[in-house]
């Protein structure tokens, strides 16, 4: 007997992602048989989104609810509970939990408090920006939707192979490109950029906001222009959506360059979908990298 939260195999499988890069990523694996939305637009900082009626209304009609986990989506919770579908529910047949199976930096070994500005518990919530973690989540993605609607599980299995056989190609690709550069140590404003640091081979240990969430103030602007100075460090790294004064004026002291990345899909018309957004991504890092 066909459970509630299987998919007829007549329709598209509904599918929403708090994410747009997770919605680009179900749209890979799902192809034509999912039909996918997200909740966060890219243009703004996901820990900070406030899902309007509509996204409610999706939730509640969804047989698939793909989240990052760990403790980046604040807002997660209220948003299932509005939408009171409890097959979407964490533990329910219908949730993808993509932070299962990655490996996972900054995980705190010490108490935490509000002191320390936002500290992530579960630890550092970007981890799509390292391409091999995202090898274990098309893995999961394919994994759900042949759950959900195993008359299309071939479908989804064929299309996981193949994503993960360019995704490959591309790492290598990126890699090769990065490599000149590595052991170089950069600037951020927050802390979205670890995985990608990890996986390009950089370093990072000063960011523009003096704690995680909170502002640039002048005193540590002044100690991140010593910083810069001293390091000889050559560029500040940060998400489109962030205020850029703070940056620019660093760089213009400092002579240091500023890099605007993409932490997800879709946040500027260059990162159309995943592959496009680390191609852009590594461009990025290898021009204010080269001297």
């Amino acid at each position: 007997m066909k459970g509630p939260f299987i998919a007829s195999a007549s329709e598209r499988l509904a599918v929403v992602a708090t994410l747009s890069t997770f919605e680009d990523l179900v749209k890979a694996i799902g192809g034509d048989h999912v039909k996918v939305a997200s909740i966060a637009s890219p243009k703004f900082d996901p820990h900070f989104i406030e899902p309007k009626p509509s996204d409610v209304l999706k939730v509640k009609r969804a047989k698939v609810f793909a989240h990052a986990g760990l403790d980046l989506e604040l807002w997660r919770g209220p948003l299932l509970d509005a939408a009171g579908n409890r097959e979407m529910f964490p533990g329910a047949p219908g949730e993808l939990d993509l932070s299962q199976g990655v490996s996972l930096l900054e995980i705190p070994t010490r108490p935490l408090s509000r002191a320390a500005g936002d500290i992530h518990l579960y630890g550092n919530p970007h981890y799509w920006q390292q391409p091999d973690n995202v090898r274990t989540m098309a893995q999961a993605i394919a994994g759900k939707l042949s759950a959900v609607d195993p008359a299309h599980q071939d479908a989804y299995r064929a299309n996981m192979r193949e994503f993960i056989q360019r995704l490959d190609r591309k790492i290598a690709e990126w890699r090769a490109k990065l490599e000149p550069y590595r052991g170089r140590e950069l600037v951020g404003y927050h802390r979205e950029f670890s995985y990608l640091m990890a996986f390009a081979g950089l370093r990072m240990s000063e960011f523009l906001e003096p704690k995680p969430g909170i502002p640039p103030t002048p005193q540590h602007l002044q100690f991140i222009e010593r910083y810069i100075a001293e390091r000889k460090i050559s560029a500040i790294l940060q998400s489109s959506y962030f205020p850029r004064q703070a940056a620019r004026a660093v760089a213009k002291r400092t002579g240091a360059k500023v890099g605007i990345l993409c932490q997800n899909v879709r946040e500027l018309p260059a990162c159309s979908d995943y592959t496009a957004m680390m191609d852009y991504n590594v461009s990025q890092l290898v021009g204010v990298l080269h001297n």
